[in-house]
């Protein structure tokens, strides 16, 4: 049983790689789409809202309020722009890499997620006003006593969300349990021994 696991664990296993495409495919679609939605919601927002007048949308729940944003979550660190700005390159190159060994569609959906939601808020630093690596992030979604957000941001909690599920439940990028990656270790020790 244990070196039927190990078997499953080999990158050249055609089983793994459909898993592995069909992974990446999904992070690729899910991270696009993310993107694109933020960045159209964020268009619509600035063409048709007005800062100083809100619109109510789910009564007193749920509210549309144009707000620039110079920080990070929560308006913390409005003076530290360009630093987020690099955090937000960092995150995109790491999210990128990990990508290259993913083989399970949960973690490919969250890391989708977590792609497309900091490429749109790292748009928004890049290229919106007041100037290049300094721009604020465009928000319009607001919560009775919450901090107005964006679909980025939504992206973005949903991608800890998953994250956290996936590392509960000790599934690895790569799809299996976290387990099996110590039992094939074991099994290929006692091969070589």
């Amino acid at each position: 049983m244990q070196a039927a696991r190990g078997a499953s664990l080999n990158p050249s296993d055609p089983d793994r790689r459909r898993a592995s495409r069909r992974a990446l495919t999904i992070f690729v679609v899910v991270a696009l789409l993310a993107y694109g939605v933020d960045l159209l919601t964020k268009t619509l927002a600035l063409r048709h809202l007005d800062p100083q007048d809100p619109v109510p949308l789910v009564g007193e729940l749920l509210e549309l309020r144009l707000v620039r944003n110079p920080g990070a979550a929560f308006s913390m660190g409005t003076s530290f722009t360009a630093v987020l700005t690099v955090v937000a390159v960092v995150a995109v190159v790491v999210v990128l890499v990990l990508a290259r060994r993913l083989g399970d569609r949960f973690w490919a959906f969250g890391l989708g997620c977590l792609l497309g939601g900091v490429l749109g808020n790292l748009t928004d630093r890049v290229f919106r006003e007041p100037s290049f690596m300094h721009g604020h992030v465009v928000d319009f979604l607001a919560l009775p006593n919450w901090p107005v957000f964006n679909v980025a941001d939504i992206c973005i909690n949903v991608a800890a969300g998953v994250i956290i599920l996936q590392a509960l439940r000790g599934i690895t990028l790569g799809g299996e349990r976290a387990e099996d990656d110590r039992d094939a270790a074991s099994v290929a020790d006692r091969e070589r021994s």
